[in-house]
């Protein structure tokens, strides 16, 4: 049976498959930058009411699998991780106190699709990302 998720006249499942990516599609999400943005996507999906079902950070791209309540507009919630996470980036790792008009880490945009009933599926393709990415690389050495 499928659990929903309650609001105070509404019972839902929306759940998102979103990716993302750094400016310029650089590979700088690793090492502390990595185990620490995790943490933060957790914190701020919680602001939004939202929650992180799944998610995988690559060297050069972000995959996750949120639920996101209904009363939000999915742009509404991945522009406000995208942006906070941005600030608290340039205050961990860029040196930078305050005055954060123009900070931008991530690239404009996203990728972003429906769940739905294949909810699985996309868990396990985020999951195994980074070993699908690498078994690629390999075939197309081979060519």
């Amino acid at each position: 049976m499928k659990e929903y998720q309650s609001l105070s006249h509404t019972r839902w499942d929306c759940k998102y498959h979103v990716v993302f990516i750094p400016k310029r599609r650089k590979k700088r999400v690793f090492g502390a930058l990595r185990k620490h943005l995790g943490e933060v996507f957790h914190e701020l999906a919680t602001h939004k009411e939202s929650k992180i079902v799944e998610g995988h950070l690559m060297p050069d791209h972000i995959h996750m699998c949120l639920s996101i309540p209904p009363k939000y507009a999915v742009s509404n919630v991945v522009g406000y991780l995208k942006g906070k996470s941005a600030i608290t980036i340039a205050r961990r790792f860029g040196g930078r106190a305050k005055n954060f008009t123009g900070e931008a880490f991530w690239a404009r945009g996203y990728f972003v699709s429906t769940v739905g009933l294949d909810e699985a599926m996309v868990r396990a393709y985020i999951r195994n990302q980074e070993h699908e990415d690498e078994r690629y690389d390999q075939m197309r050495l081979g060519v």
